[in-house]
This record gives C-alpha cells, sequence and structure tokens, in this order.
C-alpha cells in the first residue's frame, strides 16, 4: 500500500458516520508568533492545546488530521533505520468525549482489519505507574480483550509511556502499539522486547496518550476538567510495514530520491546506506521548511534549515558529488507529495534558489572554514596527544561562523589526534541559543518592529506599495519578507530584474494617491479558500488556518486598491497617514527576489 493510500484511508476511517471524527487542517510546520516553546511543530496536538485544556473547538469534540512535523533532537540519528527529521503525523482526538476504550479499540480496527496488519506481529506497552498517576491497568485489559496475549503487553516508565509537549500543558499516560518488521520474532518477556526494540527489530507505529493531566514549570499540578484522547500514528512507519521494509528508506517516500542519488553518484545505496539517508532525509526536511518561507541564517528557523542543507552538502561531498546540487532532488520529492500538498509545487523554483544558493555560500565557507582548521591543528603540532586540544571557542567559531556541523569538526579533529571538550562547547552552543531566542521575542508580529503609530503608518503604506508592485509589474510579485520601523519600511518580493526608476515613480503616485483619496481600512473574515479563489493577496497560505482576516483598502465609490492577508496593526483610514510616500532604494536581496526601502517624508 503506497503511503497516498494510507494517509487517505486514515482520514476516511475517522470521519466515517460510525466514528464521527471532523477533519481539520494541519497546522504550519512554523509555530504561530503566540507559541515561543518549539522552533517548529512537533505534534498535531500543538494547535489544540487549547481544547483539550477545556475550550470548545469550533468543529466539534472529536477531530482528526494530518500534521506536517520536524524534530531535530534526533538529528545524530539520521542514518539509522527509523529516525527521520521531517514526518507526516496521523492524528485523532477527542475533547472530552471517548476515552479509552474507543481509543484502543479503534487504533487495534484500523491496523488489523484495515491496514490488513499480522496481530501476531503486535507488542503493547502501557504505562506502569509513578507518584503522578497509577499503573494504567485499564488499557492493558482493553487489549487483553481485544485477543493481545498478556505475554506481549509490557508495563513501561514515564520515560517510554508518558507524553507531554514540554514543561507546561495537557499531558498524561499512553499506550504504544509496536511492529515486528522481522516476522517471527515471537518474544515472550518485557527483557526481549527490550533488547529488540534497541536492535529496531520492533518498532513503534502508533500511541493513543490519555490527555487527563496538566503540566506546569515541569511538575504535574493535578487533573484536567475533562479525559482527553491524543493519538498518532506516524506515515513513515506505517508506510514501512505496509510496504515489507525494515526501514523507512525503502519506502515510496524515499525510494525516488535514492535512486536518483545512485544514479548520479554512480554508487550503491547499499555500501554508502548512512550517506544516502542523510541526504535524502535533510534535503526533504529542507523542502518543507524553505517551503513555508524560512531562508536559511544564523539563528532560529534558518539556522535548522542551514544546518540541514550543510550536513547533506558533507554527505553528498562523501559520495563525491561535489559537482552536482542539491536542489537536482527537489523534483523529485515534490513529486512523491505534490497530491496532498499540492502548494509545493508553486515553490519548486523559489525552494530550488534557496537550496542552490545555500551550497553555493556553504562552498565558500568551508573553504575558509577547513584553512583555519588547519592553522589551529597547525599551532597544536610539537605538543603531545595527551595535551592537544582544538579549544571550545575554536569549535564554536567553526560551528556559528563557518557553518560547520559539529560531527564534521568532531571527524577532522579525531583524524589529527585533537580532543573537544563537548561540555565546554555545548555552554557556548546553549547560550548562543538563549540569546537568537531573547532576540526573537522582541520581534512583533509580522516583521514589525513595534505597534507604534509611525510603524503602523507605514505597515499600512507597505501594503499598498505591494498592491502597486503588482499593478505595473505583474501578478507574479508576491511579499518574500519585510521589516518594518518607525523610521522606514524595508520590503523584499518575487521578481527576476532590476525595477527601473520610471516603475518605482508609479507604484509611489498609485501609494500617494490612495492616501490623498482617504480610503477605509476594512478587515473582512473570510474561508481561506474563498479568499484565495478571489484573488486575495498572500504569501505561504498554508500557515493560515481556515478562516483568514483580510484587509481591504476601499475608497467611497467601492473602489479595492488592496486586498491581503494579515495580522498586523493598521491605520483605519489612509488620510491618517502622514506625510509623502517614497521609494528611497532598490537592490537585489537574493536570487529572483527584489528590495525596496521606503520611507514616509
Amino acid at each position: 500500500m503506497q503511503s497516498d493510500d494510507i494517509r487517505a484511508k486514515f482520514i476516511a476511517f475517522f470521519t466515517d458516520p460510525r466514528r464521527k471524527h471532523e477533519l481539520i487542517q494541519g497546522a504550519p510546520l512554523i509555530p504561530s508568533e503566540t507559541d515561543k516553546s518549539v522552533l517548529f511543530t512537533t505534534a498535531g496536538m500543538q494547535q489544540l492545546a487549547p481544547y483539550l485544556l477545556g475550550e470548545e473547538h469550533p468543529k466539534g469534540k472529536r477531530l482528526v488530521s494530518v500534521q506536517k512535523c520536524v524534530r531535530t533532537q534526533d538529528i545524530d540519528e539520521i542514518g539509522d533505520n527509523i529516525h527521520v527529521t521531517f514526518f507526516e503525523m496521523l492524528g485523532n482526538w477527542s475533547l472530552g468525549d471517548y476515552f479509552k476504550e474507543d481509543a484502543i479499540k479503534w487504533s487495534y480496527e484500523f491496523l488489523i482489519d484495515e491496514l490488513g496488519l499480522d496481530k501476531a506481529r503486535i507488542y503493547i506497552t502501557c504505562f506502569e505507574g509513578n507518584d503522578d498517576a497509577p499503573k494504567d491497568k485499564k488499557s492493558a485489559e482493553i487489549w487483553e480483550s481485544l485477543g493481545i496475549p498478556k505475554e506481549r503487553i509490557y508495563f513501561l516508565g514515564e520515560k517510554d509511556n508518558w507524553w507531554s509537549p514540554g514543561d507546561n500543558g495537557p499531558c498524561g499516560p499512553d499506550t504504544e502499539m509496536f511492529y515486528d518488521v522481522v516476522g517471527n520474532l515471537n518474544l515472550k518477556s518485557k527483557e526481549e522486547f527490550k533488547k529488540a526494540d534497541e536492535k529496531q527489530q520492533v518498532v513503534e507505529i502508533w500511541n493513543d496518550v490519555f490527555m487527563e493531566y496538566e503540566k506546569k514549570d515541569g511538575r504535574i499540578v493535578g487533573k484536567l476538567k475533562q479525559q482527553n484522547v491524543d493519538t498518532g500514528a506516524g506515515l513513515e512507519r506505517l508506510a514501512m510495514v505496509m510496504q515489507g521494509k525494515d526501514n523507512i528508506f525503502d519506502t515510496d517516500l524515499f525510494s525516488g530520491v535514492i535512486k536518483k542519488l545512485e544514479e548520479t553518484s554512480g554508487k550503491s545505496y547499499t555500501d554508502n546506506q548512512k550517506s544516502f539517508r542523510i541526504i535524502a532525509d535533510h534535503i526533504r526536511s529542507a523542502v518543507f521548511i524553505t517551503a513555508e518561507g524560512v531562508l536559511p541564517s544564523n539563528t532560529e528557523h534558518g539556522y535548522i534549515v542551514r544546518r540541514l542543507i550543510r550536513r547533506a552538502v558533507i554527505a553528498k561531498d562523501r559520495l563525491g558529488l561535489e559537482d552536482s546540487g542539491l536542489h537536482s532532488l527537489i523534483e523529485v520529492i515534490v513529486s512523491v507529495y505534490e497530491k496532498h500538498y499540492p502548494y509545493l509545487r508553486s515553490k519548486v523554483m523559489t525552494i530550488s534558489r534557496t537550496i542552490e544558493e545555500e551550497e553555493k555560500k556553504f562552498r565558500k565557507t568551508l573553504d575558509r572554514g577547513i584553512k583555519q582548521f588547519e592553522r589551529t591543528y597547525n599551532m597544536s603540532v610539537g605538543r603531545s596527544t595527551v595535551d592537544s586540544e582544538l579549544s571550545s571557542e575554536v569549535v564554536f567559531d567553526l560551528v556559528t561562523t563557518y557553518g560547520f556541523p559539529f560531527e564534521l569538526v568532531k571527524e577532522l579533529a579525531d583524524e589529527r589526534g585533537l580532543r573537544i571538550d563537548e561540555d565546554a562547547f555545548n555552554r557556548r552552543m546553549e547560550l548562543h541559543r538563549e540569546t537568537s531566542r531573547a532576540g526573537a521575542e522582541q520581534k512583533f508580529k509580522g516583521g514589525l518592529a513595534d505597534a507604534s503609530e509611525e510603524t503602523t503608518m507605514l505597515h499600512t503604506a507597505t501594503h499598498l506599495m505591494l498592491a502597486g508592485l503588482r499593478k505595473y509589474l505583474g501578478e507574479h510579485v508576491h511579499q518574500a519578507g519585510s521589516n518594518i520601523t518607525a523610521e522606514r519600511t524595508r520590503f523584499d518580493f518575487t521578481h527576476g530584474e532590476k525595477v527601473d526608476r520610471g516603475t518605482l515613480d508609479k507604484v509611489e503616485a498609485y501609494v500617494n494617491e490612495v492616501i490623498r483619496n482617504k480610503c477605509n481600512v476594512v478587515i473582512e473574515e473570510m474561508d481561506k479558500n474563498t479568499a484565495m479563489e478571489s484573488g486575495v493577496e498572500g504569501s505561504f497560505w498554508e500557515r493560515y488556518p481556515d478562516t483568514v482576516n483580510v484587509y481591504m483598502v476601499k475608497s467611497s465609490d467601492g473602489t479595492v486598491y488592496s486586498s491581503e492577508l494579515c495580522g498586523g496593526p493598521h491605520v483605519k483610514n489612509t488620510g491618517d497617514i502622514k506625510g509623502t510616500f517614497k521609494i528611497t532604494k532598490e537592490e537585489a536581496s537574493s536570487a529572483g527576489v527584489r528590495r525596496v526601502k521606503a520611507v514616509l517624508k
């Protein structure tokens, strides 16, 4: 069964009238401005936290979704059989409705009856209990009633069978389903199960979390006012077992990329598994992250996508593919996912340019970084191996300034007999991340420095400028980034060539005409699909919820000068904008992207 079919079958199963779940759109990979707890969406429940705590969801108490997720804490594990940085989580929820019995029965029914998995290869874990919650005997009893033998049901501790999104929020014990990917293990004890798990002979394919507790500052503070169910089934792992594989990289989700790499490199996947898998995983993640408008940088989301691309470059070089770009793999990845995520097709050129440009930048810093490393190494020559150490300061500089993946620095150091104080390096990196996070918290929503009167006026004027650019340059023009302060607006937009001064003058005149006409700025709440079909301007539509706010600038005779998605502050009437709008500079920002700076004088 192909991955597209598994995804569709899961949705159909839970939206069936017998189970009555409402399909909701998965959240964007980049969490909202109000969620500072994580850089990326790591689970389907993140967008549902308020409803798990008791708020009423507009679509009811039973929900189902397919959620894109990125988790990078296991990045060093990439190359084994089951770990990935990007994955899709199939999930269903009960918000104070059904609980353990229905959740477990439906999980079992989908796996055994719908997918046709072998019941004799299923193993179950349940929560063994602690000071916060009792042993989950109820779940074990339900599994036994479904025909799972007691010798294949194991009770494990908090580390294995308790799920929480972090130090705050709804949480609870879970029961997990594992599948024997060898086929004939016939395990009889917890000890045998743990050994098989370590060897990845049994693989977790589903979990049911029973969220009835609340955590604050890392401690359980009590029970929620309702009992919830939050389930998750990883698409990659379901595809693995449904396609009879013992690893996710042999499934239809990765086979095209693996084949392309074999053709390009002339080398065998079997002989170069780890490098092939790192490239396939990291470029797939980079495609999805950059599709949401994230550009490589040294902080926050940009740091992660930069790290993924650069790790992939290192792995590619090991295959002797220095002259072959990673961007050649993008088409293969998009072709796998465009049926379910059609927005990827329209972003292929932007994604390709971003990855190609980052690889070129890394080539330059790689050469400089290698020279810097060699200088450091040469300084250590003559000292004994015991005393030879690459300082944490040098390692930090190679990672943050030159963009070296830490594992590359470590590999180079090992080859030359240099030790690295990893604890000291990690302390420096954590301080660096804390500084980055502190800076990020100071940013205002939508690229605005603040919500002052001057910034708000320039924000509205920037909307009008985009409308003018689209009027005189064409509908290919879209926002690619912005930074607006009280003094000026800096605006990036998609366009392949320099904009002449005559056109900029026309855009200025357009904006100033709307200001003089004293047009109202109104907000209309619209269904997202309706907004898209009616021509509302917006970038990264996949980030927005099903219902969106559309800001329109309208004259008294009904003429619409600007119609755009937004969530920031605006003037109530363009007559409130003080001064004359002037574009002061136009220049290249990156490949296919231009930048203008403008002021109100």
